[in-house]
């Protein structure tokens, strides 16, 4: 799809999932694709702690080969010309109206998507590629779901991905490397290695407990901002980068918030992940290690049933399952129990992370998914 056009609308409401999503696409589109993309955002600071090079003043720049603007509100007026031939709107946020009108004004009107979010329910595949005409202009959007099912448009995944994680893998030097550079030491480094990326209301400060008189020495590597009482309530000291502190069985430190290249490399590294949102719940699949995904929370506790879609396809085993439902308050249990459970399944639930792996690859990546969707309309 050389030589066309792609604008990509991004409004920043999970401070760095929805950005994280967006740019990944991005950038696989202008790489792997030869798409030009415009990605629009209306937050460049949150972009910007995911990617240092974002200058968070700049109404344009160009970041890694795509055009980046700050999107300001909804006035303004366009024309047909700055229309791109592939309009994306992320997660149904509302694009200028200027720019629709300029949309209808194309001779070559553009395809028209809307990027909803990930979910494992078993809706998403009547709904993927729907279209949904404009009640008043001659425009048509089509609604593109990525999903788990090859009736979905899959998973974002760049095609060097698994080579560059098997490469570390496959390097004793390169995990110990790069934690040290983040200020973990060898000690630290030599226990049972945690990440952690949740949502404030997680129930971290009972999982502490439960670490910290456990049988098992643990290091809970938490980014800045992250479980930001929690962590600093265990610490009794702000919790900044490089704050660390052991008490029992736990080791706890706060790790500097790090760009997404390297935020791979942190999942990688570490023996169990909790992850957050959409962004680094995929990314947490790719990486081949046992994972707690906390889901964002919704009225009525609709993110209840979206997790038990997940962990019905997923099959990570009954002690994933009950440990990540208490996780995500969809069940009351004991956490020191919970744990141990967890901990015994580990080397299982990893084992079988490969066969998800090519259980989801099969349905190909979102990003050519969607070209070809896109091809399939012109």
């Amino acid at each position: 799809m050389a030589n066309l056009t792609l604008d990509l609308f991004c409004k920043v409401v999970d401070n760095f999932g929805d950005i994280g999503i967006c740019w990944r696409l991005a950038r696989q589109l202008e790489r792997e694709h030869g798409i030009a993309v415009r990605l629009w955002v209306d937050d460049l600071r949150a972009f910007q702690r995911i990617c240092p090079q974002v200058d968070s003043g700049a109404a344009q720049q160009v970041i890694e080969h795509v055009a980046v603007r700050h999107w300001v509100g909804q006035d303004g007026e366009y024309t047909p010309s700055e229309v791109a031939d592939i309009v994306i709107e992320f997660f149904a946020c509302d694009i200028p109206p200027g720019y629709i009108a300029a949309m209808a004004q194309r001779p070559v009107k553009p395809v028209w998507l809307n990027l909803e979010g990930l979910s494992a329910e078993e809706w998403v595949e009547g709904c993927h590629s729907l279209p949904s005409k404009h009640p008043r202009l001659p425009l048509t959007k089509y609604f593109f779901f990525p999903g788990f099912t090859n009736k979905t448009g899959g998973l974002l995944c760049e095609s060097g991905l698994e080579g560059e994680r098997a490469a570390f893998a496959a390097d004793p030097a390169a995990a110990p490397r790069f934690l040290a550079s983040l200020g973990v030491t060898a000690a630290e480094a030599a226990g049972l290695k945690v990440s952690l990326f949740c949502y404030p209301y997680a129930p971290v400060a009972e999982l502490f407990a439960a670490w910290r008189d456990g049988g098992q020495p643990v290091t809970c590597l938490v980014p800045e901002g992250v479980a930001a009482d929690a962590v600093q309530a265990f610490l009794g000291q702000p919790a900044v980068p490089g704050a660390v502190r052991s008490e029992g069985a736990l080791t706890v430190r706060v790790l500097p918030f790090v760009p997404q290249q390297d935020y791979d490399k942190l999942l990688w590294s570490c023996d169990l992940n909790f992850v957050r949102g959409e962004d680094s719940w995929v990314r947490a699949q790719w990486a081949g290690k046992s994972f707690i995904w906390h889901i964002y929370a919704q009225d009525e506790n609709l993110h209840h049933k979206k997790l038990r879609a997940f962990l019905q396809r997923h099959s990570g085993g009954e002690a994933l399952d009950a440990f990540s439902l208490c996780w995500n308050g969809a069940r009351q249990g004991d956490w020191p129990d919970l744990w141990k459970g967890l901990a015994e399944a580990m080397p299982e639930i990893s084992a079988r992370s490969a066969q998800w792996q090519q259980k989801i690859l099969a349905n190909g990546d979102l990003a050519s998914n969607l070209t070809k969707f896109c091809a399939s309309l012109t």
